[in-house]
């Protein structure tokens, strides 16, 4: 094969945690007898929740082929290449195994909101109940230098709050604002997805929707504008990158020739659709020559409310939901293809590649 599929996840492959059905039909076309993969497969998602090999066990049993942590790419990979970072203490954000998700990536001093927090509890006043009762002395002696935002957190005020705190007192919470400190300590953040979707009917709030009400808090006390150090997970260069890379190791491994078309699998226009054409407009120099977006209609994309009758001029009346530091291009987020479901897209691109298993 001289092409290779990255395909999203959530609205793709799954609901929730229930599989879209066209989605086991579409892997049996993709693996031999043995379950040996046919052609080069990424997994990019915008998940940030777990450890690659989690995801990659997820997906095998959901699927029904044997997938490797390798083949899985979550938003948060491209910080293994931020080396700078990781000798540094870092205040991480999100849900799940917060501190094994940031070992794993390199990060040597990871300390939590939660044991921030509990380190500081006169910070945390927006839930009277949690308010404590008797005020303890603690011992804290760790200084965030950078703030890493893996995902949404659970209590949106908590981790607002404690980031602000870090943000407005250069890495000291609990001491007096200093807003002249700008720019303000590094934060990376990885997914920027306003929406996405589960079991619900309608798309769910995303890391977006916490990202957009971390930037308004912090212009709105500082009056100036919340920097990101850098931005991960679809529609970023950096994830297009770091996922093209992997599709090549994959190809090196299996002796198959250098891989031409990157077929971009997604549910989304402001992510997966705007990423790929953002990455072949942008990213020339690549090995790969083409990475084309196949827009699937079992996600966030709704083909009966996004695309009026003439395509040329479809998502210009479109509100952008993408994030504020993307340009907002018409040509981003048209499609090369729109198909009902993945498995339409996988006959779609073994058509167009003339492929025959």
């Amino acid at each position: 094969p001289s092409f290779g599929f990255l395909f999203d996840i959530d609205g793709v492959l799954v609901r929730g945690k229930t599989p879209i059905p066209a989605a086991k039909t579409a892997f049996q076309k993709l693996v031999n007898s043995q379950g040996q993969f046919l052609v080069p497969v990424v997994f990019v998602t915008n998940a940030g929740n777990c450890l690659r090999q989690k995801k990659a066990d997820q997906l095998s049993h959901l699927l029904g082929v044997p997938i490797s942590q390798d083949q899985v790419m979550m938003s948060h990979s491209p910080l293994r290449m931020f080396k700078r970072y990781h000798e540094k203490c870092v205040l991480v954000s999100g849900q799940g195994p917060l501190l094994d998700i940031a070992q794993d990536l390199g990060f040597c001093q990871p300390i939590t909101i939660d044991t921030l927090r509990e380190k500081r509890p006169l910070l945390d006043a927006v839930d009277h109940d949690r308010r404590p009762n008797v005020l303890v002395s603690v011992d804290f002696c760790f200084k965030p230098l950078s703030v890493v935002l893996f995902g949404e957190p659970v209590r949106w005020e908590t981790s607002l709050q404690l980031i602000i705190d870090v943000l407005l007192t250069s890495g000291y919470p609990g001491n007096p604002y200093e807003q002249e400190n700008y720019p303000h300590i590094p934060v990376l953040a990885c997914n920027m997805d306003l929406m996405w979707v589960a079991e619900a009917q309608s798309p769910r709030f995303g890391h977006g929707t916490f990202m957009v009400c971390l930037e308004n808090i912090y212009k709105k006390i500082t009056g100036k504008e919340l920097k990101y150090e850098a931005l991960m997970g679809k529609p970023s260069r950096l994830t297009y990158q770091y996922a093209e890379h992997l599709i090549r190791a994959q190809a090196l491994q299996r002796s198959w020739e250098p891989i031409q078309t990157l077929y971009a699998v997604g549910d989304n226009l402001m992510t997966d659709v705007y990423g790929a054409n953002l990455w072949e407009n942008e990213l020339a120099p690549a090995a790969a020559a083409r990475c084309r977006s196949v827009l699937v209609c079992t996600g966030v994309y709704n083909p009966h409310t996004e695309v009026p009758p003439d395509t040329r001029d479809s998502v210009t009346e479109t509100v952008f939901h993408g994030h504020r530091d993307f340009r907002f291009d018409p040509g981003l987020v048209e499609p090369d293809h729109i198909v009902p479901d993945v498995d339409a897209a996988v006959d779609l691109v073994f058509q167009l590649e003339n492929f025959a298993p």
